[in-house]
């Protein structure tokens, strides 16, 4: 393991680590985003309700906000490179059902395959970093993973569409089908294990309930990943309202609805790469504060501003653009604090951060899908979601302590 201040040489460099663990933790944002231009076309593609659409969202979220709870203990017990591909594998036979299916029964079934193997990148990933680096070190890797993960969710929309006009809603899921097999490919080929710190147990359920329950009860934990479950959750229930808010209120079409996510993304890369900038003088901590109070300000932008307005494009892009933006400042340094105090448990911890982000969007998801109005929706459940989130600061900010 390799720190600041020196150390054994890692197995991987920065960049290396940065690119493998931007492709495992894309895979959910990806395999999401890809999907959603087809979303309105597949009511009537399977002769359905939209409800029923919206579930196959649903259920992926749900699959894969669990399945992270089992893969991070495997991965401390078993490795990070098998339980990997075994996960991979699972995606892509998800991916290859969807692609077949031909009811949205069948269609539902794979979507929640696809969430299940889907959890492995995001755990893994974060794990995989938090065996090599700490501290500065760690917010720079991460800082870096964020950047290189824009670029996924910011270009899928616009391939989903492309594929969508293409090859029909089946030719989106043989991307994912492809990124599955490559996934794999890189970690039987391009990646080292690196978890020397094998705990044999820490899968047994009795040993994996008393690691969650001492994660939760420890505020250096509890602080940056109930924070980063209401901003990521966030970001992650807008994009299961933005295809409908959008495509079926402001008017859009679907390849259209594509290029514009990349207003999206692109505020999110730019914040990295400003992020990036900062640290280079800054520690990654004093960026949390600033990055607050830019996602405090595109929630109230939504809120305030679909209120008082009809939605258009620049309406409601902006302050999602401002959101973004301020993820990328906060993230390396809430990732890192969550990460940096448990090298024994770094799957679980991983898993667990992933599991409340997930857990996050889902109920943001469940939440907007009980309004009948997309766009009060979209202006309601970001807000409420950045208030929890700024609760957290406040009440768990000022006591979380001196760095582990």
């Amino acid at each position: 393991m390799a720190d600041d201040s020196g150390g054994a040489r890692p197995l991987l460099g920065e960049r290396p680590a940065a690119v493998i663990g931007a492709l495992l933790v894309a895979l959910g944002p990806v395999s999401m985003a890809l999907y959603t231009p087809a979303m309105p076309s597949l009511v009537a593609v399977f002769d359905t309700e939209m409800s029923t659409v919206k579930l196959t969202l649903t259920v992926y979220f749900l699959g894969f906000a669990l399945a992270q709870l089992l893969v991070g203990p495997l991965s401390d017990a078993r490795g990070r490179r098998p339980v990997g591909i075994a996960f991979m594998g699972l995606y892509l036979a998800g991916s290859v059902l969807a692609f077949l299916a031909d009811t949205v029964e069948w269609l539902l079934v794979a979507r929640a395959v696809q969430g299940v193997g889907a959890a492995a990148g995001v755990a893994l990933s974060r794990a995989i970093v938090r065996d090599l680096f700490t501290g500065q070190q760690s917010a720079r890797i991460m800082n870096l993973i964020g950047i290189f993960l824009a670029l996924g969710p910011a270009l899928s929309p616009t391939i989903g569409s492309v594929m969508l006009a293409l090859g029909g809603w089946n030719a989106i899921f043989g991307v994912m089908v492809v990124y599955g097999i490559g996934l794999i490919l890189m970690l039987l080929f391009l990646t080292p294990e690196t978890n020397r710190l094998l705990v044999k147990g820490a899968a047994r359920p009795s040993v994996l309930l008393r690691t969650y329950i001492g994660l939760l009860r420890d505020r250096r934990f509890l602080r940056p990943g109930l924070m980063l479950g209401g901003t990521v959750g966030a970001l992650y229930a807008i994009a299961t309202m933005l295809p409908f808010v959008l495509i079926e209120v402001v008017g859009l079409t679907p390849m259209e609805f594509g290029l514009g996510m990349l207003a999206q993304s692109g505020a999110f890369i730019a914040g990295g790469v400003a992020t990036k900038m900062l640290l280079r003088r800054r520690d990654a901590r004093t960026l949390v504060i600033p990055g607050l109070a830019l996602c405090v300000a595109g929630a109230l932008g939504l809120a305030i501003g679909l209120r008082i307005a009809p939605p258009t494009f620049l309406g409601v892009m902006v302050p999602v653009g401002i959101f973004a933006f301020s993820l990328a400042m906060m993230m390396p340094a809430l990732t890192t604090d969550a990460l940096a105090p448990f090298p024994r448990a770094a799957g679980a911890a991983a898993a667990l951060m992933g599991f409340l982000q997930m857990g996050g969007g889902l109920a943001g998801s469940a939440a907007a899908s009980f309004l009948d109005d997309h766009v009060m929706a979209m202006a309601s459940v970001l807000p409420v979601m950045v208030g929890l989130a700024l609760g957290v600061e406040l009440l768990l900010g000022r006591r979380r302590g001196a760095p582990a």
